[in-house]
């Protein structure tokens, strides 16, 4: 998952936010990504980007803001790169 966000968005920033690995550009959160035991967790820190994709939503559980993408069965790259051009034209 963090290089398929990097390759989406190479000058990306990491840093750690809310206890996990963040991904900012003019030091605004776009992606958080948060280990599992079963699942990785995709925090694009907006709510409402995940309700303009109901069709990735459909594929994987969901909570009010994030994705559980189960382990072994990455995101596709175009899903990633759908998610954050979403919640970068919210800045």
């Amino acid at each position: 998952m963090r290089a398929r966000i990097l390759d989406v968005v190479p000058d990306a920033e990491e840093i750690m936010k809310y206890g996990m690995p963040t991904f900012v550009i003019d030091e605004i959160a776009f992606a958080g990504l948060l280990a599992n035991k079963q699942h990785i967790g995709y925090y694009p820190y907006s709510g409402s980007v995940l309700n303009d994709f109901p069709e990735i939503c459909e594929k994987y559980k969901t909570t009010k803001g994030a994705l559980h993408i189960p382990i072994g069965k990455p995101m596709l790259k175009s899903e990633v790169k759908k998610l954050i051009k979403a919640r970068l034209a919210l800045l």
